[in-house]
Formats: structure tokens, C-alpha cells, sequence
């Protein structure tokens, strides 16, 4: 073989290597800058409904003080109780941002924080409206039900936290 061939050959192999090398290399980066865009847009999603779970459960807890008292100021509970669905819708809609981006397991934990969080509004709508309507009789009933829903409701954002440090490849 002729050495000017030979170094032709050498170099159109070394080419075709370093460019087959240079397009694994870029898919290789390529597919972790997504997977690394993909995990902070999950951060980002979980941190928000985590913040907006906050701010509802402040309201929350300002609408069953304010029905811990024998005789409520009903426009003070009135408004407290507007703030408190103005954040819970906040909530929806960030809990629908953790849905859609996923994964299943974290979806699910929202979906229970969120029936935890419905079965305990209920539960607040009865006592506000026995407290507009003056009516007592069922307080202490409804009191520790609404505490109980409270604890079952904190247990499930205890279980969305678990699942989302999972995902974000933080488990302990």
C-alpha cells in the first residue's frame, strides 16, 4: 500500500471516529441537560404547591381559631374564611402543575394531600355554618373531627414531601 494512501485511509478513520465520538458526546450531554431541566422544572412545581399548601394551611388555622370562640365575629370569620378559598384555589392550581409534571408516585401523594384537604374543609363548612347559624350543639364533635382531618391532612403532605425528595433523588 502506497504510504500517501495509507495516510489518507489513517486520517479519513481517525475523522469518522473523532465525529462518531463528538455525536455520542453530544447526545450523552444533550439527554443530561434535559434530564437536569426536567428535575428543576419538577423542583420548581413541587416547591410551589409546597408554598401555596403553606399560605392555605396559615388560613386554615386563622378560620379554626376563630371558631374555637363561644360567640365568633362573624365578619372576622367571614373574611378569614374568603382568604382561606382564595388560597385553597391557589393550591388546585398548583397541585395541577405536580400532576401534569409527575411522575405518578408524586401525582398520587398530591391527589391524597388534596382529598386529606377536602375531607377537612367539609368539616370547616359545617362549623362555619353553625357558627352563623348560632348553633353549638355539634361543636365539640366537630372541633375533633376537624382535628383529626387536620392530622390525616399533615400526614399526606409529610407523604407528597417523601415522594417528591424521591423523585428529585433525595431519598435518605
Amino acid at each position: 500500500m502506497d504510504s500517501g494512501l495509507a495516510a489518507l485511509l489513517g486520517a479519513t478513520i481517525g475523522c469518522v471516529a473523532t465525529l462518531g465520538a463528538a455525536i455520542v458526546s453530544g447526545r450523552v450531554q444533550a439527554r443530561s441537560q434535559h434530564t437536569q431541566w426536567s428535575r428543576q422544572h419538577r423542583r420548581d412545581a413541587y416547591a410551589r404547591y409546597l408554598s401555596a399548601l403553606h399560605d392555605r394551611d396559615i388560613a386554615m388555622d386563622a378560620v379554626l381559631d376563630a371558631l374555637r370562640s363561644d360567640r365568633p365575629d362573624l365578619p372576622g370569620l367571614d373574611e378569614r374564611t374568603d382568604r382561606f378559598v382564595t388560597l385553597a384555589r391557589e393550591v388546585h392550581r398548583a397541585c395541577e402543575i405536580v400532576i401534569l409534571e409527575g411522575p405518578e408516585s408524586v401525582a398520587d401523594a398530591a391527589e391524597r394531600v388534596a382529598g386529606a384537604s377536602g375531607e377537612l374543609s367539609q368539616v370547616m363548612r359545617r362549623m362555619v355554618e353553625s357558627a352563623r347559624a348560632g348553633d353549638t350543639a355539634d361543636k365539640a364533635e366537630h372541633t375533633a373531627l376537624a382535628a383529626e382531618r387536620e392530622r390525616t391532612l399533615y400526614q399526606a403532605v409529610k407523604d407528597f414531601r417523601l415522594a417528591a425528595r424521591s423523585t428529585l433523588g433525595k431519598a435518605e
